[in-house]
């Protein structure tokens, strides 16, 4: 059980920090999908793939010290973002370290926007069908964002790249 709250530790540290919530869910459900041991049960959600347990691991690792969860006022919304304390060090060494290719995927998913990478979750969690039905799919439950042919094919780009550069 420590091993899979040391494991999204050492994910965030990797990452240098993580602003935003949907971030945070979208970037751990995307490792999950590429092999990170991430354990957390994802089930699909109103912005995608979401879980529950890591919602509660982070809060747990914010109570126990090794998690720092900053809030932000935007005016309309309020923004997280966390990042790790100098505590976590030794505990996410109940973790395996990461490969340097991993390490590079999470700083080009860092680099994402909240709303590409919903949309590169959101794929992810269809990725049992064809293509085309994957974008017939993402129509269906995310109509409302409107996605472009553009945006659907970078996603797929990126999508391989992370495949190709062995995360």
């Amino acid at each position: 059980m420590l091993r899979d709250h040391a494991a999204i530790v050492r994910f965030i540290e990797q990452a240098h920090g993580i602003t935003g919530r949907k971030k945070l869910q979208k970037m751990m459900y995307i490792a999950k999908k590429l092999g990170y041991p991430v354990n957390e049960k994802y089930e699909f959600h109103m912005y995608g793939p979401y879980s529950e347990e890591l919602t509660a691991r982070i809060e747990e690792l914010c109570t126990m010290g090794f998690l720092v969860e900053e809030k932000e006022d935007k005016g309309a919304y309020t923004q997280y973002a966390y990042s790790t304390t100098s505590e976590s060090m030794d505990f996410m060494e109940l973790s395996p370290p990461l490969g340097d290719a991993f390490s590079t995927c999470i700083g080009e998913m860092k680099e994402k926007s909240s709303r590409f990478l919903e949309l590169v979750a959101t794929l992810f969690y269809f990725d049992d069908l064809e293509q085309q039905a994957q974008i017939d799919k993402v129509h269906i439950v995310k109509g409302k964002l409107n996605f472009s042919d553009e945006e659907f094919a970078e996603a797929f780009k990126f999508i391989e790249d992370l495949k190709k550069n062995n995360c």
